[in-house]
């Protein structure tokens, strides 16, 4: 399957053709994906409780992956997606790219979980009793 996650795409048939959005939910095993506010299916969501009321509600409902194309974000349009292999520090990696050249990939990475240990540091600790007891020692020497 093409499309992935947070992809802008535009439905190329069915009853929603020309309609363009971004993948909200993913189903690679069927093959299936939801694009916001195409195909709108009404739900009957009856009250469970006492103080609920009954309602009918629109939601994005499933279409085929092969029914929508990645719209590139350079130029614009929508087109097959072609993969290559890029070099990111020193390991290659098969990226998703456009006919115009441009990567569809947004991230060829995670961020590692040390690098993001490094940049915060973790809030100390300290008991509450400890805490009181620093409270009045520093209240007795004044």
């Amino acid at each position: 399957m093409n499309v992935k996650l947070n992809d802008n795409v535009v439905v190329i048939a069915g009853k929603d053709k020309g309609k363009t959005g971004r993948v909200v939910n993913t189903d690679p095993k069927a093959g299936r994906v939801t694009v916001q506010g195409v195909n709108l299916q009404k739900k009957h969501m009856k009250a469970r409780k006492a103080n609920d009321v009954s309602k009918i509600v629109e939601r994005e409902g499933f279409i085929d992956a092969s029914n929508v194309m990645v719209v590139c974000d350079k130029c614009g349009k929508a087109t097959r997606v072609k993969h290559a292999f890029v070099e990111v520090d020193g390991k290659t990696k098969k990226v998703r790219v456009c006919k115009c050249g441009a990567v569809l990939d947004k991230a060829y990475k995670k961020p590692s979980k040390a690098a993001a240990e490094e940049t915060a540091a973790p809030k100390k600790r300290t008991r509450k009793r400890t805490a009181k007891a620093e409270a009045a020692a520093e209240e007795k020497k004044d």
